[in-house]
């Protein structure tokens, strides 16, 4: 079963992950920079992406032990590939969780340039986003309860790996902020393992979106693999031209709702068209792309 490829996520965890890195490594000694933007894919791309995909085809498929997880994505055994398909539903219904709760966690509590009518309403209710996103865990675990009881665990599932990342973000926040004013010693070697744990938190984002794409390790981990080459690509060139394009964000957080509304319907057992979210995708990315285009050109003149 084939799914539509969430590639607004995609770019969206990608050029995140390179600007706090940019601004990271512009307090490290040149050795330290080199030595991440190097050894630090091997960790990045086999060390957490390479596992966390068999980690999940692991859990979400019971009838297969570590090793047989393992060889199931690499072989065509039919049993195996079974039980993966199989857990398919679950794991959509955990992404379309995790994807909808980005969304609220970004409408309410995040700042943001407002690109719609309504964005700037949501943003002061920001104490609403655990009432709204609870109430939502409970309506989609309640549908998915009557239907399979593991369907109601994929679901918090996504909310707990939602809970568990961005817990990790808002910590990473707070440290940040310390960390580019000099007020904490931290060394290059501890500076060095921050970073680590904050690609591994934006890789979770990118994990849990290819499964939406694809049930295949070796095509999540050749794809997750070359975007953390692409990070570390960003971070070396100059972000300000991207950065200029400030609506993008919520072009990218429009698409992940859509795709988290999507992945549901999918997990529910309900027909979605496979063309439906690639469309969505590109109007609404489009339009903030055109209408960021439009607010640079005037900011130029």
């Amino acid at each position: 079963m084939t799914q539509p490829q969430p590639l607004c996520i995609c770019i969206l965890a990608l050029v995140d992950n390179a600007i706090i890195n940019a601004e990271v490594l512009a307090t490290m000694q040149a050795r330290a920079r080199r030595w991440f933007l190097t050894w630090g894919i091997a960790i990045a791309v086999f060390g957490v992406r390479g596992l966390l995909p068999w980690l999940i085809v692991w859990v979400m498929a019971p009838g297969l032990n570590p090793w047989q997880a393992l060889t199931a994505t690499f072989t065509d055994d039919p049993a195996a590939q079974k039980a993966i398909h199989d857990s398919a539903p679950v794991l959509l219904i955990g992404g379309g969780v995790f994807f909808i709760f980005l969304f609220c966690n970004w409408l309410f509590q995040e700042p943001k340039k407002f690109g719609l009518p309504g964005e700037d309403f949501f943003a002061r209710q920001g104490a609403w986003f655990y009432a709204v996103v609870s109430v939502a865990l409970m309506l989609i675990v309640w549908f998915a309860l009557k239907k399979d009881p593991m369907l109601g665990f994929g679901a918090v599932v996504g909310s707990t790996a939602f809970f568990i990342t961005h817990g990790f973000k808002r910590y990473a926040e707070s440290q940040e902020e310390r960390l580019l004013h000099d007020e904490t010693s931290m060394s290059d070697i501890a500076k060095i393992l921050y970073l680590e744990v904050i690609d591994s938190t934006f890789s979770i984002d990118g994990v849990v979106g290819a499964f939406a794409f694809t049930l295949s390790v070796p095509l999540i981990l050749l794809g997750n693999g070359i975007g953390a080459i692409v990070v570390r690509q960003l971070t070396i060139y100059n972000l300000e031209k991207i950065k200029k394009y400030i609506y993008l964000k919520n072009g990218a957080m429009y698409s992940v709702l859509v795709l988290g509304f999507v992945m549901l319907a999918h997990g529910y057992g309900m027909h979605i068209p496979e063309w439906l979210a690639p469309l969505a995708t590109i109007v609404i990315v489009g339009y903030f792309f055109w209408k960021s285009w439009k607010h640079a050109k005037s900011a130029a003149d």
